[in-house]
């Protein structure tokens, strides 16, 4: 049984539901989960967790993610990308330097107004399953964080541009408002998703790629341990007369732990913790007023 991360190239034509589904079938298990929903026609990276990793899904998804997008300018769509029904259009007549200002005052971050056509769910039901029915809610603004932009391309009415971004960032949406402060429209023509935490593009790899190392057995060569991505956490091994506490999901005192740089913690700091062979085991969060760390996810 595989117990870690891969990091997956998502195809265009593929949900990130589709992509689970047939991972279960080339490497005959059942514990899979995706750690973010790309949209079927977007592309990139998409870490997959497997095994006891899969209790990792809901973290990974708070970490920020870069996007290569490809805006067209002058349509705007229900869908805020190409695939929608178009709702109208116009002649473009900025010119390149307004349309990079307007680009980049979204730098630092917006209210950005959720997609009708997304998976966030009111009441129960999805939004995109809301919008099919021609039906339209209002929907809270949240805020989301774009620490970098860098503009590839201006061929107008096309941009290419590349988005560092927060968890909850809809790069379709940010297209449509900076269409709609320049006045022309916009809709999202392409998507590539170059990078997740650490994840990154150039090391994913496809569906048919891991057919091959389940034939050739060499698949374990690329699972990411998934202490991996909490190695920015300081870390801890549990003394002998602990086992039994880790294993147990009990709170861990520092007389209880040989922690690797002996660092001050702060409130609701994450702590990594190993058995006594070094096997990862959870994560711990630091409690100031006891003075000692309670589990945070146990990955026994």
């Amino acid at each position: 049984m595989i117990n870690g991360i891969m990091n997956i190239y998502k195809e265009a034509g593929f949900t990130s539901h589709d992509v689970v589904a047939k991972l279960r079938g080339i490497v005959k298990q059942r514990k899979i989960g995706h750690t973010g929903t790309l949209d079927p026609d977007a592309v990139g990276v998409l870490p997959v967790c497997f095994g006891s990793a899969t209790k990792l899904c809901d973290m990974m998804t708070d970490k920020s993610k870069e996007y290569e997008a490809c805006m067209r300018l002058g349509i705007m769509t229900d869908t805020q990308d190409m695939s929608g029904k178009v709702l109208f259009q116009k002649d473009v007549t900025v010119d390149e330097a307004t349309v990079t200002s307007a680009i980049m005052s979204f730098v630092g971050g917006y209210e950005q107004t959720p997609p009708m056509y997304s998976a966030l769910k009111v009441n129960g039901k999805k939004l995109y399953e809301l919008a099919r029915q021609g039906k339209e809610i209002a929907r809270q603004p949240r805020h989301v964080e774009i620490p970098q932009i860098w503009i590839l391309e201006v061929s107008i009415p096309c941009v290419r541009f590349v988005v560092e971004c927060s968890k909850g960032t809809y790069i379709r949406t940010l297209c449509a408002d900076i269409g709609e402060q320049l006045g022309c429209g916009a809709a999202m023509e392409s998507l590539k998703r170059t990078r997740v935490g650490n994840f990154k593009i150039e090391d994913a790899i496809t569906l048919s790629q891991v057919e091959q190392l389940m034939e050739s057995g060499d698949c374990e060569k690329y699972v990411i341990a998934p202490d991996s991505i909490f190695m920015d956490y300081e870390g801890a091994v549990v003394k002998p007369e602990a086992e039994s506490a880790l294993l147990n999901g009990n709170k861990l005192y520092f007389g209880q732990l040989d922690l690797e740089h002996k660092k001050l913690f702060n409130d609701k700091d994450m702590l990594r913790v190993y058995n006594g062979k070094r096997e990862f085991k959870a994560i711990y969060t630091f409690v100031k007023k006891e003075n000692g760390f309670k589990p945070y996810k146990m990955f026994l």
